[in-house]
């Protein structure tokens, strides 16, 4: 075995020898031909098979093309300069206004109610619906919103609310916002009432434009007879109640929460137009808008008792209802007492219907009741529509319910 070895790499030492001679042989030859080079490489091929080797295929070199460097991790390649697209803030849609359809066929009239989605408002969002980004009409200077965002809303609600199918070139929404005032007040849930004649209030002259509604003059009704001023009431559970003449061209708006409704703030307007500017109770049609229902407002004994000393068929407000709590439901033993029945608070709780309230009010001050137009709307169910002071616990915005003399 050893000698074998020795054998094979003295065959292996002279084939080595003979084909560096041959390939330099090769090269020499003047000029260098592929044909010569091709068979050299042919003669070594037949010398390494006598003795028992073979060659793999052989592989021709492609011809050499232009390389291309690719980008590497580490390699510097020249970035892009990336001109940043100024962030264009979506445009809100436009603002949904609810409306009385039997005065849609008075033009020189301008009312309607707002409803809470499609403005620029976001703080309030994630209580009602959360994660779908849409903004919400808050027409209230409220703490948590912005002064920016309540005027842009305010202007996207009286474009909405001005903007008519059959508008001429005078009379489009824009022409109108020009032209036209909005008339608010310091709402303190009372029963007072102010004639609004030119631009003053009673006594008071009307600012323009307040940043945030404040050194507004106190109170919770309007009536007016003068062109060019709208009358906006702002609610977010309290009752809008708006009331039109349309023989003498009287319009009216009230804010009637609770204490307004018990102090008869509706009444008293009603009164005040009759009285003032003769209208006469044939002629009366008023709207009640968005609010709390019945179904939702439960209220405790003082308020009970504050109907009670003013109306005498303050039965017809109130009802009794079963409110059911699961927790009471699942854990009865819980709150079980040792107080005698009919002493325990765990009774049904008393529920206001302040749309019934008014209502009789309106009848009581001479408006047939074929001509109230209740929108039957509760804000405390329909929370992705209107805004409820009660049922997100005060943190809530403001819709507004306008009526005006174009």
């Amino acid at each position: 075995m050893p000698r074998r070895k020795a054998r094979s790499k003295r065959a292996f030492c002279i084939l080595s020898k003979i084909i560096q001679v041959s390939l330099r042989t090769a090269k020499s030859s003047s000029p260098v031909s592929s044909g010569s080079l091709d068979e050299a490489l042919r003669g070594i091929d037949a010398l390494l098979g006598a003795v028992g080797l073979t060659h793999g295929t052989r592989r021709t070199r492609p011809p050499a093309q232009q390389k291309t460097t690719s980008p590497t991790r580490n390699s510097a390649a020249p970035k892009k300069k990336s001109v940043p697209t100024p962030a264009v803030p979506p445009t809100p849609a436009t603002p949904t206004v609810l409306r009385v359809p039997a005065w849609e066929r008075y033009p020189w009239l301008a009312h309607g109610f707002s409803t809470r989605p499609n403005g620029a408002s976001k703080v309030y969002a994630p209580r009602a619906h959360s994660g779908s980004g849409q903004g919400e009409l808050n027409l209230g200077f409220t703490g948590s919103d912005t002064q920016r965002n309540v005027r842009r809303n305010r202007e996207m609600f009286l474009h909405a609310l001005l903007e008519t199918k059959t508008a001429s070139p005078k009379h489009t929404a824009l022409a109108q916002l020009a032209l036209l005032r909005l008339v608010l007040l310091q709402q303190i849930h009372s029963g007072i009432v102010y004639r609004i004649e030119d631009t003053r209030i009673e006594d008071t002259r009307i600012e323009d434009a307040p940043q945030a509604d404040v050194d507004l003059q106190a109170g919770d009704g309007m009536i007016s007879t003068q062109p060019g001023l709208l009358l906006g009431i702002l609610t977010a559970d309290c009752l809008p109640v708006l009331v039109v003449d349309a023989r003498q061209r009287v319009v009216a708006a009230f804010h009637a929460g609770w204490r307004g409704t018990a102090a008869r703030v509706v009444e008293r307007g009603v009164g005040r137009m009759r009285a003032e500017f003769g209208s006469r109770p044939g002629d009366l049609t008023a709207a009640i808008g968005p609010g709390i229902g019945g179904c939702c407002y439960a209220i405790g004994d003082e308020v009970r008792n504050e109907f009670d000393s003013q109306f005498a068929y303050s039965d017809a407000f109130f009802r009794e209802v079963y409110d059911s709590d699961p927790i009471k439901e699942k854990y009865p033993l819980l709150f079980l007492t040792a107080r005698a029945p009919g002493h325990s608070n765990l009774g049904p709780s008393t529920h206001l219907d302040l749309v019934e309230a008014n209502r009789r009010q309106l009848m009581d001050a001479g408006v047939a009741q074929a001509k109230i137009h209740a929108l039957g709307l509760c804000t405390a169910c329909h929370l992705t529509r209107f805004f409820s002071h009660r049922a997100e616990q005060g943190f809530t915005g403001r819709m507004m319910s306008v009526v005006g003399i174009r």
